[in-house]
């Protein structure tokens, strides 16, 4: 139930790493967000010739070898990832949710078939088919992308949501459910799927950083975000020969990444902790 939910999140919000995860969130969401109106275009290059310069009062994070400002370009590359991060998840989500649910609340047939189906998908790496997906594009579109990560990351989540219906249709208020006649609409918008979404919660947290670690490892290999649309990967990819003579074109970069997924790792670490009823 709602309640529940919310009580999760207030259990959650008492442990540590789930304030300092959140507070690093919000952050970093205010800035992607706010950030770009304030600095410098992230594509423009002022000076080519001068090449990267190194961290100053004009350029507080140095610029890279076309002389863009690295600062503008790590905030914008925040906004792409997170909000390819975001949108993927949702999809993941969406789809693992549904299908986890009809497979867990039916049974029967209906749960063996799209269970052998999920195993069949888990089976195969989920990096093999993003690469055999994403080599067929020379300029990969940023909804395409969303699209490829989101429908391919359900799976798990689809055994997880199965798992916990088929937990919770032993529990007596779903047994008094079905015995009023409770519809099955009703049954798994209104009873089953409030009741699931805490574990649900976490693997969103969770998911958000593996995608934000799969689109910039796709974007490194030069598959994920194509230039001059700045993104984290990206600019990592791109500072590799200048690694000895101007590392911090690719550090703040690596550092955007490292603390991103630091920081919705630990407010899922906080969300499972207050799963644990020990924490109640």
């Amino acid at each position: 139930m709602i309640g529940s939910l919310a009580g999760l999140l207030r259990r959650a919000w008492r442990h540590p790493s789930g304030r300092i995860g959140t507070a690093i969130l919000l952050i970093l969401v205010l800035t992607a967000v706010i950030g770009p109106a304030f600095l410098a275009d992230p594509v423009v290059m002022p000076d080519v010739v001068a090449g990267a310069t190194p961290p100053s009062a004009a350029h507080p994070l140095g610029t890279d070898h076309l002389n863009r400002d690295v600062l503008s370009r790590v905030v914008n590359g925040a906004r792409v990832s997170l909000t390819v991060a975001a949108l993927a998840v949702l999809l993941a989500l969406t789809a693992g949710a549904a299908v986890g649910l009809i497979a867990g609340y039916f049974g029967g047939w209906i749960d063996a078939l799209l269970m052998r189906v999920v195993d069949a998908a888990l089976a195969i790496p989920r990096l093999f088919v993003l690469l055999l997906l994403l080599v067929v594009w020379e300029r990969i579109p940023l909804y395409a992308l969303v699209l490829v990560l989101g429908t391919t990351g359900w799976f798990a989540t689809s055994r997880l949501v199965r798992g916990e219906v088929l937990r919770l249709k032993q529990e007596p208020f779903v047994t008094a459910a079905i015995a009023i006649g409770t519809g099955s609409w009703r049954m798994i918008t209104r009873h089953l799927l409030p009741n699931a979404a805490g574990p649900v919660l976490v693997a969103a947290t969770l998911g958000v950083g593996d995608v934000i670690l799969l689109e910039s490892g796709l974007s490194f290999l030069g598959l994920g975000i194509q230039p001059p649309t700045p993104s984290w990967g990206g600019m990592v990819l791109d500072a590799r020969p200048l690694l000895l003579s101007a590392p911090w074109t690719a550090i703040f970069p690596g550092a955007a990444i490292v603390v991103t997924v630091l920081a919705v790792n630990l407010v899922g670490d906080a969300l499972s902790a207050a799963l644990d009823p020990r924490s109640a």
